[in-house]
Order: structure tokens, then sequence, then C-alpha cells
């Protein structure tokens, strides 16, 4: 409770300032996070190394510069969302849904949407709430403080949006069937080990989760990939491609193992955007 209260004024005031002004706060919070204090500086730079092992340690340093510069710009954006009004978050996120999406959204299917720390993914949320026209529905995991999770909760489930804790989605699916939604999975999490399965991404040995793909087979929702690109600091758009129109004709693992491979293609070309300050590969096999 304490810590929540120490920072609560932080997060007003980032919520009332403009978006110049915010970005100048990101600048100074890059020089005391990355140069400073130097925030998980050796699980980034071990990440990048064995992720990139062809780079130059220059190379390498100029990446881990880089993402921690996005990094800060994710962390006030995260905190700007809840005062941001819709037509902000339409001029700053925008989506472009493939034809195959809109065609499922028009015959009222369920969709399953599987994303990585990747972009801006909690903009992205509120985004596709207010694009689609369909109600989104979103997988998380409760914070272990409640005053963080209930100032959370306030802001994922802006414009429409609702969230389902881990633990309850295959019941909370079966219940709501006749109500077409979007269900999205942050897909690229570390499972506890041992892990439901291993496959090679980012020339390293990794445990995933296959919860969204024996979901998406159960219910024979079509799985859509959702690709967040940072266009400029500050402007994403927002690309959907459908990987699987009827997942009960898939091999087993196939829909993890394609997205896996769709999200490191994007990671390669962007790796900034992605959250590297996770200890991703903490497990071993």
């Amino acid at each position: 409770m304490f810590s929540f209260y120490l920072a609560y004024p932080f997060l007003y005031l980032i919520g009332v300032m403009s978006f110049s002004t915010m970005y100048l706060v990101s600048d100074f919070f890059f020089l005391v996070l990355y140069k400073g204090i130097g925030y998980r500086k050796k699980v980034v730079f071990e990440n990048f190394r064995k992720s990139f092992p062809t780079k130059s340690e220059t190379e390498i340093e100029e990446m881990v510069e880089s993402f921690y510069r996005y990094f800060c710009d994710l962390i006030l954006e995260t905190i700007k969302k809840i005062s941001m009004t819709e037509a902000e978050s339409n001029e700053h996120c925008i989506y472009h849904l493939s034809p195959e999406v809109k065609k499922l959204i028009e015959e009222k299917r369920s969709l399953i949407l599987l994303m990585g720390h990747y972009g801006n993914w909690e903009w992205a949320g509120s985004a596709f709430t207010l694009t689609a026209g369909t109600p989104l529905h979103v997988v998380y995991k409760v914070l272990s403080n409640p005053y963080f999770e209930k100032w959370m909760v306030q802001s994922r489930t802006m414009f429409g949006t609702r969230l389902i804790k881990m633990e309850n989605t295959f019941r909370d699916m079966v219940s709501n069937r006749s109500e077409p939604a979007a269900y999205a999975f942050i897909a690229d999490q570390t499972p506890m080990v041992p892990a439901p399965l291993w496959l090679p991404f980012l020339n390293q040995d990794t445990p995933v989760f296959n919860g969204a793909e024996k979901l998406a087979k159960k219910m024979n929702y079509p799985v859509v990939f959702i690709n967040i690109k940072r266009m400029k600091r500050g402007y994403y758009e927002i690309f959907t491609e459908v990987l699987f129109e009827n997942p009960k004709e898939t091999a087993d693992n196939e829909i993890t193992e394609t997205f896996f491979k769709k999200l490191e293609k994007e990671i390669i070309i962007a790796p900034e955007t992605w959250l590297w300050s996770h200890r991703r590969w903490k497990h071993h096999r």
C-alpha cells in the first residue's frame, strides 16, 4: 500500500501532462534507468548477446541503448493510457484489419488473438476494442499488489475491454460461447517448469505456453496474429493476420510454433520494441 501511495502522484502527473512533455520526462528517465542505476542491464545484455550471436559488441551496445530508450517510453505510455480519450487512442494506435479478419467478424465468429510483449500491447488492446466492433476479452495474470492491480484493471478495461483471470479462461469461454468476442493472449510469457513445450526462439531453446493453442482447438476459434509496429515515437500501426481459420484441423503444436516464428521475425526487424528486461531464458530444459 505504501509503495502505491508514493507512486500515485507520479502516475497522476504523467496522466495529465501533454505527450510532448511526457517524452521529455522519458528522456530524463532513460538517463536515470540506463546511465544511472542500470536497471537489469546484465539481464538485457545477456539476452541480446545470446539472441544475436553474430552481432559485434558495439552493435549489441547500440541495440541495448535503443531498447532502454523505448522501454522508458513504453512505461510512461502505459501510465498515460488511463487518461487518454477515444480520439487520442485512435490517433496514436491505428488498426489495419485484414479482409479475412473483417470477414470473420462480420460472420460473428469469436477469435483468438495472439501477440507478444512487442510494441505497446497495452494501447493495442484499447484500440482493438474501438476499431473492430467486437468485444475484446483480455486474459491476464492478477498483480500481487492490490492497489496497482486496481489501477491496472481500470486502465485495461477502458473503452469496453474486459479482463479474464488466466485460471478462469476456458470456463469463461464456454459460458459465453453464444456471444461473439475476441480473446487476447500475450503468448510469449515464461511458463513454470516443467514447461509444456520447448521451441527454438531467438537462437535459444525456449520454454513456451501452449494454452492458447489448446483453447483454440477446443473452441475451434480462428487464430489471429497481432503485429504492433512502432511508426514513430508515440504512434503505432497494428496489422492482423489470420494464421488458422479452423484450429481443429492443425497438427499438434502447429499453432504455437507458427506464432513464435512470426513473432521472432518481427523482433529481428525492430528488436528495441520487445521486452528484453524480462528473464525470458531463466529456465533450462
